[in-house]
């Protein structure tokens, strides 16, 4: 017995470590990193990344989406700063590709001096008034305003807070919450800023996606628009548009390709606010 199973030894190593080295190439590089080295506070800027699904992102990971860029981290679950990889949210199950990633690739290239920190607090699901202090999101078992607040501010531990992305609005496209969507939605701006003590802080809205089999109706228009004009009426608000997005099986959520496209207009329109922001402080 002693001879078949020496004999065997060899296999069983030989298995083990192919198994090892499959382990390792379809493990994401953040989780075999023990940790991650911040730059100094003035030069880690962060964004949170805010609304419904999908700016949580529903899009399907691919091996692109997995690649780490050196100057971009997301904080975690857990609180802890990695390297962002998709799916950056956890909301829910269907978490995939949105638009955060390439958006912060966007900026970190613009810029070689600094690093890029992605913060999660969308919520897939969740109304607008679900987004004001103790409001509660069924769908999540989360507290979306309150919960964004708290990660955030975690988060500004280690760096600044340069901008707040935003899509949100497909649920409050019924006629009553459309017509307050506006009001509401300005409100959320003003408190955000009030929350984090600049009333400079870059909102980025985004606009909602449209197809033939989703037309917009008079409710989702009525949205888009409040957010087009808050970007005209409010100091450093941007829109971005959605124009040419493609989408999921679903009909709802954009796919993958036209996430990592949303995200650079994301970065595009950001880079024009804050443009105004520098030349407002001159």
């Amino acid at each position: 017995m002693k001879s078949i199973l020496t004999s065997k030894i060899p296999q069983i190593a030989s298995c083990l470590g192919a198994l090892i080295l499959i382990f390792s190439l379809f493990t994401p590089a953040w989780a075999q990193e023990e940790a991650v080295k911040l730059p100094p506070k003035e030069k880690f800027h962060l964004y949170m990344l805010a609304g419904q699904s999908n700016m949580a992102g529903r899009g399907i990971v691919e091996s692109q989406d997995i690649v780490p860029h050196p100057r971009v981290l997301m904080l975690n679950q857990d609180g802890k700063w990695v390297p962002a990889v998709d799916p950056i949210h956890y909301d829910k199950s269907a978490a995939g590709v949105g638009p955060g990633r390439t958006f912060g690739i966007s900026l970190a290239e613009s810029d070689k001096d600094i690093v890029i920190g992605l913060i999660p607090t969308s919520c897939g699901g969740s109304g607008i008034r679900t987004w004001s202090p103790g409001a509660h999101h069924d769908q999540t078992k989360s507290n979306p305003y309150d919960d964004a607040i708290a990660r955030t501010h975690l988060a500004l531990n280690d760096g600044s807070l340069k901008g707040i992305l935003w899509h949100q609005g497909a649920a409050d496209t019924g006629e009553s919450s459309s017509k307050k969507y506006k009001e509401r939605l300005g409100a959320l701006i003003n408190r955000f800023r009030a929350e984090f003590g600049d009333t400079r802080l870059p909102f980025i809205i985004g606009q909602q996606g449209v197809h033939k089999e989703l037309p917009l109706n008079p409710g989702r228009q009525l949205v888009d628009n409040s957010g087009e004009q808050l970007a005209k009426e409010l100091d450093f608000v941007g829109f971005v548009l959605s124009d040419g997005l493609t989408f999921n099986s679903d009909n709802v959520h954009f796919d993958a390709a036209s996430q990592r496209e949303f995200g650079r207009r994301y970065a595009k329109v950001y880079l024009e606010v804050i443009q105004k922001v520098s030349t407002a402080t001159q």
